[in-house]
């Protein structure tokens, strides 16, 4: 069985192993397939394929028909909006992912983007090594005011396993947790927004005028999930009017970002790029659970199957 890892590098820069593969036969590892040449490149890379590992490039209907001999994709990772589930069904081609293998690092990623909203870590840090605390005429100052988490309200938009996490450890915080589900018009009040939802038809957008018109005016909004949830021209309108106090987010709605952008460059906007994920220890357990997934797949089981 030859297996093609198509775009590895997010996954493993190369502080990985992919020769966990060889267990299965020969396979060839490509750091990125570029898709600007349409599926040309990606056909000639897995035309002898019998199986293909892929995070990001898609798999489309198309794709699957020309290369005859490809009877199992894995996706590494939760979401596999890349690939033809209904395509690989009809032409007997068999589908895993890895569900739920970011929960810790997201959260904590999370937590990590809330704190340096309310703590502006990194501008004090930064100010220090300028020298500003050296000629203070105080033993300490602040850039920005500081914001005290402890009796604060955290609305979560998405209860599943990442929005639960995040509860568990605002509450550790002493902040109190209200959920999108049980009290939507609360939630969106809250001091704190976090979004932890899918991205779908019902939730493309959903941070919009109408849902920001109905938030605290001052309130921080992080958003870990997907960059198809916010408006980002109403966003960007909320932040530079005040309404909004803050924005972290992980994710745009384009990716890499386009340079007009209008989040970019607001001063009370925290950007990171995409890495809530990317934990060393994550992309170990990833890719693992990708070697179980093939190995349960020719042993005749189902591991982590899409059907």
């Amino acid at each position: 069985m030859k297996t093609v890892i198509i775009d590895g590098y997010t996954t493993n820069p190369g502080d990985l192993s992919w020769e966990g593969f060889a267990e299965f036969g020969p396979y060839q590892v490509y750091d990125r397939t570029d898709e600007s040449r349409g599926a040309q490149l990606l056909l000639e890379r897995i035309e002898d394929a019998d199986a293909v590992v892929v995070n990001k490039n898609e798999i489309t209907r198309d794709i699957m028909r020309r290369a005859k001999k490809l009877h199992f994709i894995s996706q590494c990772a939760s979401g596999y909006d890349n690939i033809d589930i209904a395509a690989a069904r009809e032409l007997g081609i068999a589908v895993t992912n890895v569900p739920g293998y970011s929960t810790d690092a997201v959260a904590q990623h999370t937590i990590a983007l809330l704190l340096e909203l309310t703590n502006h870590v990194a501008l004090h840090s930064q100010s220090v090594r300028e020298g500003e605390w050296f000629r203070a005429p105080d033993f300490c100052f602040t850039k920005k005011p500081l914001t005290l988490l402890a009796g604060k309200v955290l609305g979560i938009v998405g209860f599943g396993a990442i929005g639960r996490r995040v509860a568990g450890i605002a509450g550790a915080l002493g902040m109190e947790v209200v959920t999108y589900r049980s009290d939507p018009a609360r939630a969106l009040a809250a001091d704190v927004v976090s979004l932890h939802c899918p991205l779908n038809q019902e939730t493309l957008r959903f941070i919009n005028r109408d849902t920001l018109s109905r938030m605290k005016r001052g309130a921080l909004l992080i958003n870990t999930a997907r960059g198809g949830l916010l408006d980002e021209a109403a966003v960007a309108e909320a932040l530079t009017t005040g309404h909004l106090a803050g924005l972290a987010a992980d994710v745009l709605s384009a990716e890499p970002p386009l340079p007009d952008n209008p989040l970019l460059g607001l001063p009370n906007v925290i950007l990171t790029p995409h890495i809530a994920w990317l934990p060393k220890e994550t992309r170990e357990y990833l890719i693992r659970i990708c070697l179980d997934n093939q190995r349960s797949f020719l042993a005749g089981g189902r591991l982590n199957r899409i059907d």
